[in-house]
């Protein structure tokens, strides 16, 4: 297939891979529209990327190991426990230890990386919000900065919020999870006591309604590491009203009660070292993500597709957002590359992908019961304990995304 015009609304991991993907599958033309006017590069969260997941999107083109990256072997549980923190054992009472074949990256130079392989007549603009997408069977106009354009097709890679997606799903919104995470992301040399903590290890600190998932990632640029935790948990009643409405809580500006729940839950839900690991984060580095999930039921309608969150938000418990964006453009790019026209593509891309959506929700909703909502008696759990109950709340084995080629 060859030729077209195509509109990317969207800049960041999802919108380069769309990018990417349509250009290799054969469109003439392809613009980028990225709302914020500087580089994304500067986002210093981290995210991890199963071994297995990797492979594949190498294979197909999307990652390399030139993205800086490093290798996580295991994951151990860790509970509070006074005799542990009397007896020298800062990280508390180990309950169990599992394999953790993941790569970890950091979003920022794993984004700038990507986009430095987007083709040079990519037409990438920044600073280029999209007010309104209209979209027919023939096409579809993109109105942004007093202008309209029109295109042969537009790929919706513009987050939970998309334009693209209120074109052609009016009616999905996201539903409120009731709960929220807690990030942060800093040097690791700001760990007091870094060699108790080996760099290979992912941390899972589990306490009663949550629990936190502590891991190293690259920094970028001087090849050094940061310490990147995630802190899931409801706030006591009445701290997330208005929250219902998605949003997002930017660095520095969470409330002073929810603020005060995190140093509850740090004080007296913590082990030791945990807890210095979530107050060694400073306010303007802490940030609060409300947790939403919701999935498109069609990937693909007329000459719109989805791509990435605007098509299917699931709660990060699965480790598996970023790779699926990813993995819907390589579904998107071998369906450009197999398919005589674009309406055959966009139909063999919805039939591969919009399934795969629905089972990530529906994980990330049984994880985030596992771990969040209805937790067990972390303390009374062994290592055979713990597993039999991993088992049952991941037992499809999907942690991390899911295998290509399935849907």
């Amino acid at each position: 297939m060859r030729g077209g015009r195509v509109a990317v609304v969207g800049g960041s991991i999802a919108g380069c891979a769309a990018a990417l993907a349509v250009t290799r599958g054969g469109a003439d033309e392809v613009t980028v529209y990225e709302r914020a006017s500087g580089h994304l590069a500067d986002r210093g969260v981290g995210l991890a990327m199963h071994d297995a997941r990797y492979a594949e999107l190498e294979a197909a083109g999307f990652v390399d190991a030139a993205m800086p990256w490093l290798q996580m072997v295991r994951r151990r549980w860790y509970v509070r426990d006074e005799a542990a923190a009397g007896a020298g054992r800062p990280l508390g009472r180990e309950i169990a230890s599992m394999p953790f074949p993941f790569r970890t990256y950091n979003w920022g130079p794993l984004w700038r990386e990507l986009s430095r392989r987007v083709p040079d007549g990519v037409d990438f603009r920044h600073g280029a919000e999209v007010e309104a997408v209209e979209v027919t069977a023939d096409g579809a106009e993109v109105h942004a900065g007093g202008r309209t354009e029109r295109c042969d097709v537009v790929v919706g890679a513009d987050g939970y919020r998309s334009a693209v997606r209120a074109a052609v799903h009016p009616d999905i919104r996201p539903r409120y999870a009731g709960y929220l995470a807690w990030r942060g992301a800093y040097p690791s040399d700001r760990l007091a006591d870094p060699e108790l903590w080996p760099e290979d290890e992912c941390a899972y600190v589990v306490f009663p309604g949550g629990h936190l998932i502590v891991y190293r990632i690259p920094d970028g640029t001087t090849g050094g590491h940061r310490v990147n935790w995630v802190l899931y948990t409801a706030p006591p009643p009445g701290l997330d009203r208005g929250l219902e409405t998605p949003t997002t809580l930017h660095p520095g500006t969470a409330g002073d009660g929810l603020r005060a729940h995190l140093s509850y839950v740090a004080a007296e839900l913590l082990p030791i070292f945990w807890a210095d690991v979530v107050r060694s984060t400073t306010y303007d580095e802490l940030f609060l993500q409300p947790l939403y999930d919701f999935t498109a039921p069609r990937y693909a309608v007329d000459s719109a597709l989805l791509v990435g969150d605007a098509a299917t938000v699931a709660r990060p418990h699965t480790g598996g957002g970023a790779v699926k964006a990813l993995q819907d453009a390589t579904v998107l790019q071998s369906s450009l590359t197999s398919a005589p026209d674009w309406l055959k593509a966009l139909s063999a891309y919805d039939a591969d992908r919009a399934p795969t959506g629905r089972f990530m929700v529906d994980l990330s909703r049984s994880l985030g019961r596992a771990l969040v909502q209805d937790t067990p008696d972390w303390t009374s759990l062994d290592q055979a304990g713990l597993e039999a109950w991993w088992q049952r709340a991941d037992g499809t084995g999907a942690l991390g995304g899911r295998r290509l080629g399935r849907g």
